[in-house]
């Protein structure tokens, strides 16, 4: 995208449903290992446009492997499904989830990756394509965007901080349990799933610990001396929710040796005070 200025990165601008551009991409890069991890990544959009989301997300994925087999390379890849394929537990006896787990999707993202997670299985099996699926758990960080709900936490707060939107927030269902992990340990493991994974397996990305809505939220706000009150948007609130969903990362550790290394206090810290510095230059303009 040509954003960020460094003398190591050629920047190509692309959209990867465009198949002959894809494979003019890897014709000219002839890379070693290809990360995907491009997609349409909101649960709530992919309601309101569930075809867009299957399209970005599927043939998106359908013209890298394909580029990759008409180039007759042999790169080694890395593609980002999602722990929303396990749509939500019928038991508590089914958590952790761990990577055998029925793929149970119960919302049109979810939907879409499954399709990735599956596609990147029968590209290994048909084509013999070396392949990795990492599922992520929910990941946050600093820079995060603001249609994810922590940073979508954070955003507001900064803005109320600095009088810029009255002192309530109105919020979804903050009852809801995830599995949080730092953007930056996510990071890690994909690159030690590049360095140390098996092709054709997958791995889930997780800290193994859930915490709801609610908690997390009160935690961000104990980090702030405004004074907030909390409102309820039905808006907010899913057509189909998961009460609970947390990994099982066993098999990452066993694979790799990786851990989550970051503390989930200084990971919202870090996120909020990202957000603060956005919202103050953003008012000095």
């Amino acid at each position: 995208t040509g954003d960020r200025n460094s003398s190591r990165v050629q920047w190509w601008q692309l959209d990867l449903a465009d198949a002959d551009g894809v494979t003019r991409l890897i014709k000219t890069e002839r890379p070693d290992v290809i990360v995907h991890l491009a997609a349409q990544s909101a649960v709530p959009a992919s309601w309101k446009d569930p075809w867009a989301t299957y399209q970005d997300n599927i043939l998106s994925q359908l013209n890298l492997f394909r580029g990759v087999l008409e180039t007759k390379l042999t790169p080694r890849m890395l593609i980002v499904s999602s722990n929303e394929v396990y749509g939500r537990p019928n038991s508590a006896e089914e958590l952790p989830y761990r990577e055998d787990h029925p793929l149970r999707p119960n919302n049109p993202y979810a939907v879409s990756k499954a399709a990735q997670d599956l596609m990147a299985l029968q590209y290994h099996i048909s084509h013999g394509l070396d392949v990795i699926v990492a599922r992520p758990f929910n990941h946050v960080g600093p820079s995060q965007n603001i249609k994810f709900v922590m940073a979508d936490f954070a955003h507001q707060i900064a803005q109320i901080e600095l009088g810029l939107r009255e002192p309530v927030m109105r919020l979804g269902n903050m009852a809801a349990q995830r599995d949080f992990t730092d953007v930056r340990d996510v990071a890690r493991a994909y690159l030690a799933l590049i360095k140390g994974g098996e092709g054709g397996q997958v791995y889930n990305v997780c800290s193994g610990t859930p915490r709801s809505i609610q908690w997390v939220f009160d935690l961000m706000l104990s980090l702030s001396a405004a004074h907030i009150t909390q409102d309820t948007d039905p808006a907010k609130f899913r057509p189909v929710d998961t009460p609970i969903s947390f990994g099982d990362y066993a098999k990452l550790r066993h694979a790799t040796g990786w851990e989550p290394h970051i503390a989930f206090e200084e990971t919202v810290s870090d996120l909020l005070n990202h957000w603060r510095n956005v919202v103050k230059a953003d008012k000095q303009l």
